[in-house]
C-alpha cells in the first residue's frame, strides 16, 4: 500500500460533537465563512483545545475561488451583511405553532413507500416537506391491498363469505389473510364486451404481503371453491389488477408523484415522540379516506423549497490501483446544499483529513482521524436533512464506498443516514434493464424518505454524448472544464502540504458544485418532477424503473373511473412481430432547391384516437359481430391490418381518452408557459408539457412490447399500418395536386418520406415560396384525414443532402430571412468509436456544402485533411479513441481490453483499471496484424516516436463516412477520387526509439544541416560534419528558433491549462484524456526537451557561439 500520512495514534478530540452539528446557539459554535477582508473562516480541528483560527493563506485567489464565490455566494458585499447564525445554519426551521385540532397538514409528497404501524398495520408513509421548509412523514392508514377474478357462474352475494373461510384455508397462512370478499360488476379491459358489466370477486386482504399468495392459490385452482371454476387441463383461474401496494394506493386516491397532500384539521394525530419511527420534523397519522390529493395544477403546481445536497468524496488510493473501500481511506468529502428556488446555496464545506489551507466562501472542516470525519459527515446528513442527494455517479461509486468504509472503520451507526433511524442504508447490485437502455448492472442504495439523483444516470438516460465524464459533460452543457485528476495523483496531494490538500478540497468542491448546476441548466428536477405528476408514479419509479410502469399507472387510474379491470399477463419473451413504419424511398442527392418538410403532428397517439385503436374496442371475435348486431364502418372498422375494433359510436376507448386529456393538458402547459415570466415557474411548466408529449407518444410503443404488462400487437401494428397508409396517401395527393397540369410552376416530387414526416421538392428556388406552398399543402392533405390527425409545415432545409434512409443533412429554415440551424441525422459526430478528426471533418465538410455552399472548397479541405493525416502532420489528439473497460474479461479481443493488458505489464502503477476509459492509438504493425495489436497508449507513442498507422484512419475512420457524404454530390468514383491520388502519395513515418529491430540498432548522431551520419571524432565534436561547418551560426540560429516557438506553444498550453485548473500558480496535473489540450500539452513538452537535446548538440561547436 502506499504510504499515506495519517497519524500513527488515532485517537481524536472532539471535532464536530452533536451539540456543534446542529444549529448554533452561542458564540463558541459560530460559523463564518471567509470574504475577501475578512480572516480567515475558523475551522474545527480535531482537538477544541487547539485554536480554530489560523493565518489565512498566502495564496492569491484562484479563478476557481472566485467563481465559487461569485457562483455559489453571488454577492460579497450580501455574505458579509449575513453571514449570521441564520445565514450558516445546517438545520431546518422550527415548526412553529402547529395544532392539529386547528391547523391542516399540507405538503408536497416526494416519497411514498409501503411500512407499518403500531400493531403491524399496514401503511403507506409519506414524506415531503410543506410550503414553510419543514419535513414531513404522514401515515396514511385503513387502506386495503385487493385483486379481482371473475364469479362464476352462479356464484350469489350469499356465497362471499362460504367462500372467503375457503380462500381463507387454502391460503394457509399463520394469520387472518382474507379481509372480505364481495361481488361487484366490472368490465374487463381487454376486448370488447358489448358494454355490458359482469360480476367480478373483490378480494381484499389483511396486509397487502398476502398479495403474492391469495393470487398463485387462485390461478392455480387451489381455490376452485366446489369445482365452480370449470377449467380445462393446464388452463389457470384469471386474476386481475396486478399493481403493487404503493402504486394501487396512489391510484385510488387519486395521489400524483410529487404532487401536494393535505390532512386536513382534526382528521390527523400526531404521532407521540416514543412512538416515532421518522426524524422528520412531523410525524402524523391519517385514514385515506381523510386524505386530500390536490391536482397539481395552478397554484398547486408550485414546488416546496425542497433541501438539494450535492457531494463528492476524494480516497487515497494506492498506486495503480482504484481505490478499495478495505483499504483506502476517504480524505475529503465536500458538500453544497440549495433550497429550491434559491441560487444562493446556504451550506458550502469541506469535511478534510488532515490540515487543511482556507478557501475563501468556505468552510473547511478538519479531522486527524477519518473515523470522526465519516462520524461527523453522518451527522452532518442527517442535521442538514436533505430531500434530495445528487452527485455524479454517486449511485455506483460514493454512496457504496462509503458504506464500505465506516463498516470496514466499524464506525457505529454511519449508515442510518435515511429518515427512518432505524432502517441502515445498504448498497445492493442490481440490474437495470429497459429497451432505450439495454441492460446495465448497477448498484441501489436506499435512503427512505430522500430522494436520490445520480447526475451520470440521468444523463446517460435522457442525452447521446461522445463522453459522460463530469469534465466532458461539463463543458458540453455548461460550456466549461475542471482540472481532472487523476484518482493516482490523489495521494501525493494528500501526503503534502495544507496548500496541497487546499488544492485538492477545491477540485473536490467543484466535482460537488457541478452536478448541482447541470441539475438547474437541464431542468432535471423540473422535468421529472412533472413526469412523477403527469404519469401518477412516485418520483424513484422513473429512475429505477423502465418506460411501461408511467403507463400502467396512467391506465389503472382510467380503468378505475370506468369500472375496468386489467388481466394479469403473464410475461413472456414473444418472437410475434409487426411491420414497422413505411420509409418511401429516397432519392439521395444534394439539392440547391429548397424543400419542404410536413411532419404528422404526433403521429402515432391521433391514429390510435382518430381510428379508437384500444384494448376496449378491439374485437377478438369475429362472431361477435353478429352477436353484437355491429354495422360495418358505422359500428366498426377492418384496420389495413385485419383487425377489427369498435368506433366510438359503440364505446370510445380508454387509450383515446388517456392521450385526448395528455395532449389537452400539454397545449394549457404550453399556454400558460407562453405567458410566464419567473424562471423557476417556467422551468416547472416547460418540464410538464416535455412530460405530457414523452407520455402521449410513449402508449404506442407499450402496446408493442411483448414482454410488457399488457401487450396487445393487433394496436401496435393497426396504429403502424394506418401510418403506412397515410406516408403513401400524403405521396400521392401532394404529386397529383402541385404539377404542371393544374397551374403550378414545376411538378412538385416527394424525395423522402420516413415515419411520420415527408420532404417535397415543389421546384421553385424561392425559399419564401417553398415556404408558402408547404404551408398550402398541410392543411390540403390534412383535409383527407380524420381528426385530429393533422399535418403541419415545419420546416424548409435549403440546400438539403440526402444521403440515404434515416441520414441527411440540411440548414433548416422556419423563417426566409434567416437560417436557424445546420441539422443532421445519422452523420458520424458523436459515436465514441470515431476519433475527433472524423466529427471535425465531417462537420467542417458540412458547414462548407450547406452553409459556404462550397463544393469544390470541400473537396479540396478534404484532400488537404488527407495529405496532413498521412504526412503525419495531424495533432494526436485527433486521433485518440476512447472506450470503457467496464469488465474483466471480453468474449472476443478488443483493441482497449489488450493494450491495457500491455500497460499493466509495462506499469502497473499507471495503467488503466477496471471502470476507467482507455485512451488509444492506432499505430503501425506487422504485415497482417490484428488492429486490437495496434492499440497504444497516446502517451508512450509520443515519448517513444512510435509511428501512427494513418492508413487505419484513412480507411477505418475516414472513408465511409465522407463516401456518404460525397457519393450524392459528385457520383461514386469522382467521390472515391478523394482517398486516393497526388494527395496520399507524400507519406512520412516518424522514426521509432522503440519495439520491433530497434532494440538492436546503435543511434548514430546526423549532422544538423545536410543530416549524414556524423563518425568517431565527428560525432563528439559537435552538431555539424565539417562540410556544414561554415553554416553552424545559421543551423544554431534555425535550432534556437525552434526551441524560442516550441517554448511559446508549451507555455500557452500550460497557462490555457492553469487557468482551467482555476490557479496560475500550481503544477499542472489534469489528465484529463478526454481533452484535446492534455495531448497538445504533452506533445508540445515532447518536442521541447528533443528541441532542447538538439540544442545542446552545439556546445562542442565554437563557431555557434559568437
Amino acid at each position: 500500500m502506499a504510504s499515506v500520512i495519517l497519524p500513527q495514534k488515532r485517537v481524536l478530540g472532539e471535532s464536530l460533537t452533536r451539540q456543534n452539528l446542529t444549529s448554533p446557539s452561542g458564540p463558541a459554535k459560530k460559523r463564518k465563512v471567509e470574504s475577501f477582508s475578512s480572516s480567515p473562516a475558523p475551522r474545527f480541528n480535531s482537538s477544541q483545545n487547539r485554536p480554530h483560527s489560523k493565518l489565512a493563506s498566502s495564496q492569491p485567489k484562484s479563478t476557481f475561488e472566485l467563481e465559487v464565490l461569485e457562483k455559489l455566494s453571488q454577492d460579497i458585499s450580501d455574505l458579509k451583511r449575513n453571514n449570521t447564525e441564520k445565514d450558516q445554519a445546517w438545520a431546518r426551521p422550527p415548526v412553529v405553532d402547529f395544532l392539529p385540532e386547528r391547523d391542516s397538514l399540507c405538503f408536497q409528497s416526494i416519497e411514498a413507500e409501503e411500512g407499518t404501524l403500531h400493531g403491524g398495520r399496514a401503511t403507506v408513509k409519506l414524506f415531503g416537506v410543506n410550503d414553510v421548509g419543514n419535513s414531513v412523514m404522514l401515515h396514511v392508514t385503513d387502506f386495503k391491498h385487493y385483486l379481482y377474478l371473475a364469479a362464476p357462474i352462479g356464484f350469489q352475494p350469499k356465497d362471499c363469505a362460504a367462500y372467503k373461510a375457503y380462500l381463507e384455508t387454502q391460503t394457509a397462512q399463520h394469520q387472518p389473510a382474507i379481509h372480505s370478499v364481495a361481488l361487484a360488476m366490472r368490465e374487463s379491459i381487454y376486448g370488447f364486451q358489448g358494454n355490458v358489466a359482469k360480476p367480478y370477486l373483490k378480494v381484499t386482504v389483511t396486509d397487502p404481503k398476502f398479495i403474492p399468495k391469495v393470487r398463485s392459490t387462485i390461478q392455480s385452482g387451489a381455490a376452485n371453491w366446489k369445482g365452480l371454476w370449470k377449467l380445462r387441463e393446464k388452463e389457470e383461474i384469471e386474476t386481475y389488477d396486478n399493481i403493487q401496494y404503493v402504486l394501487r394506493f396512489m391510484v385510488d386516491c387519486k395521489v400524483q408523484g410529487m404532487s401536494w397532500v393535505e390532512a386536513p384539521a382534526k382528521t390527523f394525530k400526531l404521532v407521540p415522540d416514543h412512538l416515532r419511527q421518522s426524524n422528520c420534523q412531523i410525524e402524523a397519522e391519517t385514514s385515506y379516506l381523510d386524505l386530500i390529493a390536490h391536482k397539481p395544477e395552478g397554484e398547486w403546481s408550485k414546488m416546496a423549497p425542497l433541501r438539494i445536497l450535492s457531494f463528492d468524496i476524494e480516497c487515497a488510493g494506492r498506486k495503480g490501483i482504484f481505490p478499495e473501500a478495505n483499504h483506502d481511506p476517504v480524505i475529503q468529502i465536500a458538500n453544497v446544499v440549495t433550497r429550491y428556488g434559491e441560487k444562493k446555496p446556504f451550506v458550502r464545506n469541506v469535511f478534510c483529513l488532515q490540515d487543511t489551507s482556507s478557501i475563501v466562501a468556505t468552510q473547511i472542516l478538519e479531522f486527524q482521524k477519518e473515523e470522526k470525519l465519516l462520524s461527523d459527515w453522518q451527522k452532518f446528513v442527517i442535521d442538514v436533512d436533505p430531500d434530495i442527494i445528487t452527485g455524479y455517479n454517486i449511485a455506483n461509486f460514493d454512496f457504496p464506498y462509503l458504506l464500505d468504509r465506516a463498516h470496514h472503520l466499524k464506525v457505529k451507526g454511519f449508515e442510518y443516514w435515511s429518515r427512518l433511524p432505524s432502517v441502515p442504508s445498504r448498497a445492493k447490485e442490481t440490474n437495470f434493464s429497459s429497451k432505450q437502455m439495454g441492460n446495465r448492472d448497477t448498484k441501489a442504495t436506499n435512503i427512505n424518505g430522500r430522494l436520490q439523483l445520480d447526475l451520470l444516470q440521468l444523463i446517460q438516460r435522457d442525452h447521446q454524448l461522445r463522453s459522460y465524464t463530469l469534465n466532458s459533460v461539463s463543458a458540453h452543457f455548461l460550456g466549461e472544464q475542471k482540472e481532472d485528476v487523476h484518482y493516482t495523483m490523489i495521494t501525493e496531494l494528500f501526503n503534502g502540504t495544507p496548500e496541497s490538500r487546499r488544492r485538492l478540497a477545491l477540485y473536490c468542491l467543484k466535482d460537488a458544485y457541478l452536478p448541482q448546476r447541470l441539475m438547474d441548466k437541464l431542468s432535471c428536477l423540473e422535468n421529472y418532477t412533472e413526469m412523477a405528476r403527469v404519469t401518477g408514479v412516485p418520483f424513484n419509479f422513473l429512475l429505477s424503473r423502465g418506460q411501461q410502469i408511467k403507463f400502467v399507472s396512467q391506465l389503472f387510474r382510467k380503468a378505475l373511473e370506468q369500472k375496468l379491470v386489467i388481466p394479469h399477463i403473464q410475461s413472456k419473451q414473444s418472437d410475434d412481430q409487426y411491420e414497422g413504419a413505411t420509409v418511401i424511398e429516397p432519392t439521395r442527392g444534394y439539392y440547391d432547391v429548397p424543400i419542404a418538410t410536413l411532419d404528422f403532428a404526433s403521429l402515432y397517439p391521433s391514429i390510435m384516437q382518430a381510428h379508437n385503436l384500444c384494448y376496449t374496442t378491439l374485437l377478438m371475435n369475429k362472431k361477435d359481430i353478429e352477436i353484437f348486431g355491429l354495422k360495418k364502418d358505422e359500428d366498426y372498422i377492418i384496420t389495413p391490418n385485419n383487425d377489427i375494433f369498435v368506433t366510438s359510436k359503440q364505446r370510445k376507448g380508454l387509450l383515446a381518452q388517456i392521450l385526448e386529456e395528455l395532449l389537452s393538458a400539454r397545449k394549457q402547459a404550453k399556454r400558460e408557459l407562453a405567458i410566464e415570466t419567473d424562471p423557476f415557474k417556467k422551468a416547472v411548466l416547460n418540464g410538464r408539457q416535455l412530460a405530457l408529449k414523452i407520455s402521449a407518444n410513449s402508449v404506442y410503443g407499450l402496446t408493442g412490447a411483448t414482454t410488457g404488462k399488457l401487450p396487445c400487437l393487433a394496436i401496435a401494428s393497426s396504429t403502424t399500418s394506418f401510418g403506412r397508409q397515410m406516408i403513401e396517401k400524403t405521396k400521392d395527393e401532394v404529386e397529383k395536386r402541385y404539377n404542371i397540369a393544374n397551374g403550378y410552376s414545376h411538378d412538385a416530387q416527394v424525395i423522402y418520406g420516413d415515419t411520420d414526416s415527408v420532404m417535397i421538392k415543389f421546384g421553385t428556388k424561392d425559399l419564401a415560396e417553398a415556404m408558402r406552398l408547404g404551408e398550402e399543402a398541410s392543411k390540403f392533405v390534412s383535409e383527407k384525414f380524420i381528426k385530429p390527425i393533422k399535418l403541419e409545415f415545419e420546416k424548409v432545409y435549403f440546400p438539403y443532402l440526402l444521403i440515404n434512409k434515416k441520414r441527411y443533412a440540411g440548414l433548416h429554415w422556419t423563417k426566409p430571412e434567416k437560417y436557424d440551424k445546420m441539422d443532421t441525422k445519422g452523420i458520424e459526430t458523436v459515436r465514441r468509436d470515431n476519433c475527433l478528426l472524423v466529427q471535425t471533418v465531417i462537420e467542417k465538410v458540412l458547414r462548407m456544402i450547406l452553409i459556404d455552399q462550397d463544393v469544390p472548397g470541400a473537396q479540396d479541405y478534404v484532400k488537404e485533411t488527407i495529405a496532413d493525416l498521412l504526412q503525419n502532420k495531424v495533432d494526436m489528439s485527433k486521433l485518440v479513441i476512447t472506450k470503457a473497460l467496464t469488465k474483466d474479461d471480453y468474449a472476443a479481443k478488443q483493441a482497449h481490453v489488450e493494450l491495457a493488458h500491455r500497460m499493466k505489464k509495462r506499469d502497473a502503477g499507471s495503467a488503466p483499471g477496471l471502470g476507467d476509459r482507455v485512451a488509444y492509438v492506432m499505430i503501425r504493425g506487422a504485415a497482417g496484424a490484428k488492429n486490437f495489436e495496434k492499440s497504444e497508449d497516446p502517451i508512450y507513442v509520443l515519448e517513444n516516436n512510435v509511428p501512427i498507422d494513418t492508413r487505419y484512419y484513412l480507411d477505418n475512420q475516414l472513408a465511409k463516412p465522407l463516401g456518404r457524404i460525397f457519393e450524392p454530390i459528385l457520383g461514386e468514383t469522382k467521390a472515391r477520387s478523394l482517398l486516393t491520388g497526388d494527395h496520399t502519395r507524400t507519406i512520412s513515418v516518424a522514426a521509432p526509439t522503440v519495439g520491433g529491430l530497434m532494440k538492436f540498432a546503435k543511434k548514430t548522431q546526423t549532422c544538423m544541416g545536410c543530416k549524414k551520419p556524423l563518425t568517431g571524432k565527428q560525432e563528439k565534436e559537435g552538431a555539424v560534419c565539417s562540410d556544414c561547418s561554415p553554416r553552424v551560426g545559421e543551423l544554431y540560429k534555425r535550432t534556437l528558433d525552434r526551441v524560442s516557438d516550441l517554448e511559446v506553444r508549451f507555455g500557452r498550453l500550460w497557462t490555457q491549462c492553469q487557468r482551467c485548473q482555476g490557479s496560475m500558480h500550481c503544477e499542472v496535473i489534469c489528465s484529463s484524456k478526454d481533452c484535446p489540450i492534455f495531448y497538445m500539452r504533452m506533445k508540445a513538452k515532447k518536442d521541447l526537451e528533443d528541441a532542447g537535446k538538439e540544442l545542446t548538440r552545439f556546445d562542442a561547436d565554437q563557431a555557434a557561439m559568437w
